[in-house]
């Protein structure tokens, strides 16, 4: 395919990835006001994000195991069908318990979009050209995070719209996405004669579910050392160890365990984990600094992300065009995780009053890090695995960085609303007030705050964002010491071999003329040929 082919067909995978994206960052800037209107508090502010997250996580394995079974372009159109119809459904919620179960089902869609792209994009193109384009998938992650933001703190302070039109917003993009796809996308649909391993999907789904449940529960609900965490632990811990045991006897499970066998693919996952936990986990609390730490408006909070996109947008198409002409990917991945560290160990730094030029380096560090480590994560990886297992390699890669995005933003999440608990409680008994119950149980509305209470509100939520980042940069550094030890194999110039194509393959072409029920095996090799042709 020339490089204008490859464009028009990843064009609308692009879209649905700018989807994806938008769905989780254009009600970021406007959560602190949705909170406020439907009555919840911190917790339900961590919920709405974590249920995302963990709908995303849980489902991801399930798509990846999918796109190598069925048809990539179908799997897609289905993720964007799910992602319109929960859109829809969270414009109408009447609580926080109905925006969170909405949520969770733009999670699910969210979770095929994020899979698939990776997945789609390495079956159309050999690894050592990947860079290049996994440069254009980072450029539209950075246009949508930044735009998402801007787009929801337009919405949410035109008072003729309302906060609800941020969930309908993306809608017309998926629907489009929808229509491209069918139009430009045209892959071969390989299709096995093998059964999805359900019941290790559902017993991981289940696993992560009651680990992120206790963590995000556990210092609000209960103590962290209570019976309650004795039995949540105990259960996330049987459930673990059961999908373990299934999934080592399915005959095609879901993840396959032989994966890990490969020491970069077990490095590069477990630096997804480390990476998901500092990158989601930290960032996702900035709007509510810039709101509720600088009193900023929607609007103005997104503008203020500037530097951190900026740095993601540049990093990630710079080194992905580099990486493209070398084949060589680890110094990029050793950089970024050091930057990452670096960036979040300033921002730690930061309070309700720091210099703005000062923060814009310190995002602007952090977001280079991230650009420069995200994307090539998932290609270490998937340039160590046969084409026939591409959707499952980086599924699980995917899968195990929102696992840390998810538990990131659960724990810290509960750091946040501790430190500032506390220090609203001890910032107005300073000033001789009884803050009584409710110093940070829920989202405060600067305006109506008296000028020394605001105060102490902005100063509370100044040093709480500065913790989360505290908390979350040895985690880039633990990224880091994995990524050192993974050793580099340039990448490779073909992306299928002789012994990639599995026994039980039947092929066929979309948009083509299909050669429906032709198995692969025993057939001529001229024959093969014309088949797939």
């Amino acid at each position: 395919m020339t490089h204008r082919q490859i464009l028009e067909a990843l064009s609308g995978l692009l879209l649905g990835m700018f989807v994806a994206i938008l769905s989780s960052t254009v009600v970021s800037n406007a959560l602190p006001r949705i909170i406020a209107e439907l009555g919840g508090g911190q917790s339900a502010y961590t919920w709405v994000v974590t249920a995302t997250l963990l709908a995303m996580t849980a489902s991801t394995p399930i798509w990846g195991k999918l796109a190598d079974l069925y048809s990539k372009k179908l799997l897609v159109q289905l993720a964007l069908l799910i992602y319109v119809v929960a859109s829809v459904a969270a414009a109408f919620s009447q609580n926080t318990g109905m925006l969170i179960g909405c949520r969770a089902l733009q999670g699910i869609g969210a979770g095929g979009l994020t899979a698939l792209a990776q997945v789609v994009m390495a079956a159309m193109i050999s690894p050592r050209e990947r860079g290049r384009y996994s440069g254009y998938l980072g450029a539209v992650f950075a246009v949508a995070t930044v735009g998402g933001p801007l787009i929801g703190g337009v919405i949410v302070d035109t008072s003729w719209l309302g906060w609800r039109w941020c969930f309908g917003v993306g809608v017309p993009f998926a629907l489009l996405a929808i229509v491209i796809l069918q139009k430009t996308l045209h892959l071969p649909v390989v299709r096995r004669n093998v059964k999805i391993d359900w019941f290790g999907a559902t017993l991981i789904a289940a696993a992560v579910s009651l680990v992120l449940i206790w963590v995000s529960l556990a210092g609000h609900n209960f103590d962290w050392a209570s019976w309650q965490t004795a039995v949540m632990v105990a259960g996330a811990f049987v459930l673990g160890a059961l999908a373990i045991f299934v999934e080592s006897r399915a005959a095609e499970p879901v993840i396959p365990l032989r994966l890990f066998n490969n020491p970069t693919i077990t490095l590069a996952t477990v630096a997804s984990l480390f990476v998901g936990v500092a990158m989601f986990g930290a960032t996702v609390f900035l709007s509510q600094y810039f709101q509720l730490a600088r009193g900023d408006s929607p609007t103005k909070a997104g503008l203020m992300t500037l530097p951190l996109i900026l740095g993601l947008f540049l990093s990630s198409t710079i080194t992905g065009r580099i990486i493209s002409e070398t084949g060589l990917w680890k110094r990029w991945l050793v950089a970024g995780t050091v930057l990452i560290t670096i960036g979040f160990g300033l921002m730690s730094t930061m309070r309700y009053d720091t210099s703005y030029a000062l923060l814009s380096v310190y995002m602007f560090i952090a977001g280079a890090g991230v650009g420069m480590t995200m994307q090539n994560l998932v290609l270490s990886v998937q340039n160590a695995v046969p084409v026939n297992e591409l959707g499952v390699a980086s599924s699980t890669v995917a899968f195990f960085r929102s696992l840390g995005g998810a538990v990131g933003v659960s724990a810290l999440g509960a750091v946040l609303g501790h430190e500032v608990k506390d220090s609203i409680a001890s910032g107005l008994a300073k000033l001789g007030i009884n803050a009584g119950g409710a110093g940070g149980s829920s989202i405060p509305d600067l305006s109506t705050l008296p000028g020394p209470v605001r105060t102490v509100v902005e100063e509370a939520y100044g040093k709480g964002a500065a913790e989360t980042f505290l908390v979350a940069a040895p985690f880039a550094l633990l990224a880091f010491l994995c990524v050192i030890f993974i050793k580099e194999v340039p990448l490779r110039k073909a992306n299928v071999t002789a012994e990639d194509q599995p026994s039980d393959v039947v092929e066929r072409h979309e948009g083509a003329a299909a050669v429906e029920g032709v198995p692969v095996t025993g057939v001529p090799e001229n024959e093969k040929a014309a088949a797939r042709r």
